[in-house]
């Protein structure tokens, strides 16, 4: 370097004041001056010009020798550097995201809120508000504020996630996407915003599907959401489609005979029965019982379940009637014969009905220890099939006993109401209609009635609607035919009043002129 410093002290008012001169531009014209034996210019780091900034000034402040002042200009050179010297390090942040997980998993969800924020708060810090290092960390923070049930702060996350991922993503196969969406049509479907649910929910399984395989098992907890808001909506159809697939799913992933399969299918038996499909919903539950059969020491307590639900089929189809062509299948005791009708043209019982309810709690006797609420539970269905069968004692009977071993099983609250039995809804019904799924006009009905101890109703009469005549008559009469369970007194059936059923009905809008 050709620069010599050299610093001269001149007195001013008391004051040394150092003075920089390069002697070595001496007879060089000043317009040429600056520039001789300089090597090229560059740019120094920030550091460095905050450090050559500050030596500069401490020379003209205080006169003294460079060297004595390197220790603390390069102090507070660090001091002053940019504030990336001290930013968040990915250290940092793996830290807190261990102490959230570990909360998280251990379901201390109110410990891990405050560390998911933190989290969050870190990761804008190193990349900036939008940044999409910020989507995985906002979606635990969503996760956690949906497990506290803080749903409104839990839609906020989950949206401002969705925005980021979509943002700065690469489109629609972006599977940083999955986890937001996911979460944000759940926390839709549990506030019952249906319909954004099943938007929501649909765009994350298209997702799922686009990046892992038509049939890969990840998508069963989106299912699972999806289907309960097709179903809460009416959109049977959909509803149908989505719960075979589900079925398909896991049988593809674990094997048709495999327990997990156990699940899908039964809630696909029970929505087939809610439906009123009772053989479809018969077979499916014979299904389920073949896979529960097969489970090794799982089998006594998984071949209940299917069993009272074959018994339960065969008594509501006798009691309601089947709007669909019976369908193909093995029954799981007998091949069935000719249908047997009542005095009253309904279908009697299949008596295979009983034998699976028998059979369901000869199961639950040989488990040990006893499980009192099960065994409660097949009693309250024999009881039931009893009830349904016309023979009042029988039914009586068991309901006692279901009764006493709900209360040791700590709660005889199943029993305090009355309970549907048998219920079929008008033609012009939301659950049967062939309008449920087409842009309609929708009236309601409330009736009131007494259910007696024997099951039947009485005293029934409109308490409000906005139906037509016909409309609230149709409601009546099928409310005249149902049959309930009693509600138990202290183990003894008792009439009920004041009980009241709700019908939403259907009906075309008219043409506009």
């Amino acid at each position: 370097m050709l620069f010599s410093h050299s610093l001269e002290v001149r007195a001013s008012g008391g004051k040394a004041r150092p003075l920089l001169r390069d002697r070595s531009a001496r007879g060089v014209p000043r317009s040429r001056r600056g520039n001789v034996g300089r090597r090229a210019w560059r740019p120094r780091p920030a550091a460095s010009r905050c450090y050559h900034f500050l030596q500069r000034a401490m020379r003209r402040r205080w006169a003294c020798p460079v060297r004595r002042l390197k220790l603390p200009l390069m102090v507070a050179a660090a001091v002053l550097a940019p504030a990336a010297a001290l930013a968040v390090t990915d250290a940092d942040r793996v830290a807190v995201y261990r102490e959230f997980r570990a909360a998280f998993d251990a379901r201390r969800y109110p410990d891990a809120l405050p560390l998911a924020e933190k989290l969050v708060g870190l990761t804008q810090e190193q990349y900036g508000a939008n940044g999409r290092e910020l989507v995985n960390p906002l979606s635990n923070l969503g996760t956690t504020q949906y497990r506290m049930g803080d749903y409104k702060d839990a839609e906020d996350t989950y949206l401002r996630s969705v925005k980021i991922a979509a943002d700065t993503g690469g489109g629609h196969a972006d599977r940083l996407l999955l986890r937001p969406l996911q979460g944000l049509g759940a926390t839709y479907y549990a506030t019952r915003q249906y319909e954004d649910a099943s938007v929501t929910l649909q765009r994350a399984l298209d997702l799922s599907r686009n990046l892992d395989g038509l049939l890969n098992p990840g998508q069963m907890t989106i299912l699972d959401p999806l289907i309960g808001s097709l179903v809460n909506l009416e959109r049977h159809s959909e509803a149908d489609r989505e719960f075979q697939y589900a079925v398909r799913v896991a049988e593809n992933a674990w094997g048709s005979s495999d327990a997990r399969v156990i699940r899908p299918v039964d809630h696909y038996a029970h929505w087939l029965e809610h439906v009123g499909r009772y053989p479809s919903a018969r077979a499916a539950y014979a299904r389920e019982l073949t896979v529960a059969e097969g489970t090794g020491t799982r089998a006594a307590r998984l071949v209940i379940d299917p069993l009272l639900g074959i018994a339960r089929t065969y008594r509501l189809e006798a009691m309601n009637g089947n709007d669909e062509e019976a369908a193909q299948y093995m029954d799981p005791f007998a091949q069935p014969g000719p249908a047997v009708y009542t005095e009253h043209g309904l279908r009697a019982l299949n008596p295979d009905g009983e034998k699976a309810l028998l059979l369901a709690l000869q199961t639950i006797d040989k488990i040990r220890p006893l499980d009192h609420q099960i065994r409660g539970t097949a009693l309250m269905e024999l009881g039931d099939w009893y009830l349904c069968a016309d023979q009042a004692d029988k039914s009586f009977t068991r309901y006692r006993d279901a009764w006493q071993e709900f209360r040791q099983a700590g709660s005889t609250a199943r029993l305090d109401v009355p309970r549907q039995l048998a219920y079929r809804a008008p033609s012009s019904s939301a659950s049967r209609s062939p309008l449920a799924e087409r842009d309609n006009d929708e009236h309601s009905v409330e009736a009131t009635f007494t259910v007696k101890r024997d099951g039947h109703t009485a005293n029934v009469i409109t308490n409000t609607s906005d139906a037509t005549a016909a409309q609230q008559k149709s409601v009546l009469v099928a409310v005249r035919r149902a049959r309930y369970a009693p509600r138990l007194q202290n183990g003894e059936p008792v009439d009920t009043e004041g009980v009241t059923l709700q019908e939403k009905l259907l009906s075309k809008k008219p043409r506009q002129p």
